[in-house]
């Protein structure tokens, strides 16, 4: 199993409209093309950025910015506004009936419960730490050193 690619998808589109945004109007079909995927994709994750208040986009001509300062928004900030966790807020799909007439399959929850909340909590507080401002310094740290190694 996979986390999906939502987050990762989210968090390019946001570097893209942090790092060139100013300098062009970026649309889905630019963000697609640096993301390398469809720009239906891009449209809906895009939609879910704009109402968790991230970033506003332009109707009709199209193009989108970001609406906060980058240091406000938190790579927990971006999960949380993408991925898809449902009602019970849980990382960690848990299967529907383990046999209760099994001594393992009646204890399977009390043995992984907690384990599995600690670990979702740990990767959320990790996320919390991060800013997107620290990402996008980190991207133009990266462009910066291949262009002169080049």
């Amino acid at each position: 199993m996979q986390i999906s690619s939502r987050f990762t998808i989210a968090t390019h589109m946001l570097i893209v409209l942090a790092l060139e945004g100013r300098k062009q109007k970026l649309t889905s079909d630019i963000l697609a093309g640096s993301v390398g995927v469809n720009p239906v994709i891009i449209r809906k994750t895009l939609s879910q950025l704009k109402n968790a208040g991230m970033i506003t986009v332009a109707r009709g001509t199209g193009g989108a910015e970001i609406a906060k300062d980058l240091k406000d928004i938190s790579l927990l900030d971006v999960y949380s506004a993408v991925e898809c966790l449902g009602k019970s807020g849980q990382l960690f799909s848990f299967h529907d009936k383990p046999n209760p007439d099994c001594p393992i399959g009646k204890n399977i929850h009390n043995v992984l419960d907690d384990r599995l909340a600690a670990i979702q909590a740990a990767m959320e507080a990790e996320l919390a730490q991060t800013s997107l401002d620290e990402v996008v310094a980190a991207t133009e740290k990266e462009i910066k050193e291949q262009s002169v190694s080049q």
